[in-house]
């Protein structure tokens, strides 16, 4: 694993521990964001396994499309979150204030850490950059599927 992609996966966690202390103080516009930066940091650490960098998100977004969901090499799933989650972070961000729902923003929160995600990681551990690929043939899709916090517990066990 790069440097890189450890910074990367260490803000996605953050991130997404600041969404769920956002929403819990009332603010889901504020939440939505952080949710999509969670999602959008795990994206990049996927390209730059792959040698990619782009300084756009649209770019980032549109070549892990490319580059993961289209081909297979993970779930369109969590292709399908990002856009989702990018498109209420921007309304968030740039319409008025209390733009998008508590109901919305627990959604990005429950998309950026949730079980279909980490079965995405878990399915494609073979194409993925190394970053995430786990340590042991133990870990299984089975044994992610029945683990509440599969994917904060997927993001810890990768940044080891």
């Amino acid at each position: 694993m790069t440097n890189e992609q450890r910074e990367l996966l260490l803000k996605a966690q953050k991130s997404l521990q600041a969404a769920k202390l956002l929403l819990s103080n009332d603010y889901p516009n504020y939440a939505t964001s952080r949710a999509y930066y969670s999602m959008f940091y795990i994206a990049e650490a996927f390209l730059e396994g792959e040698g990619l960098a782009f300084s756009k998100h649209s770019a980032v977004i549109a070549a892990f499309g490319r580059e993961f969901a289209k081909p297979q090499r993970i779930s369109a799933n969590f292709h399908r979150f990002l856009i989702e989650a990018q498109e209420l972070r921007t309304t968030g961000d740039y319409g008025q204030l209390n733009a998008v729902t508590v109901e919305q923003a627990k959604e990005q929160i429950e998309n950026s850490s949730s079980r279909a995600m980490a079965e995405a990681v878990a399915r494609s551990r073979a194409a993925l950059p190394p970053v995430f690929k786990y340590r042991s043939a133990l870990t299984s899709v089975a044994a992610l599927k029945t683990t509440q916090n599969a994917w904060k517990n997927g993001l810890n066990y990768i940044q080891k």
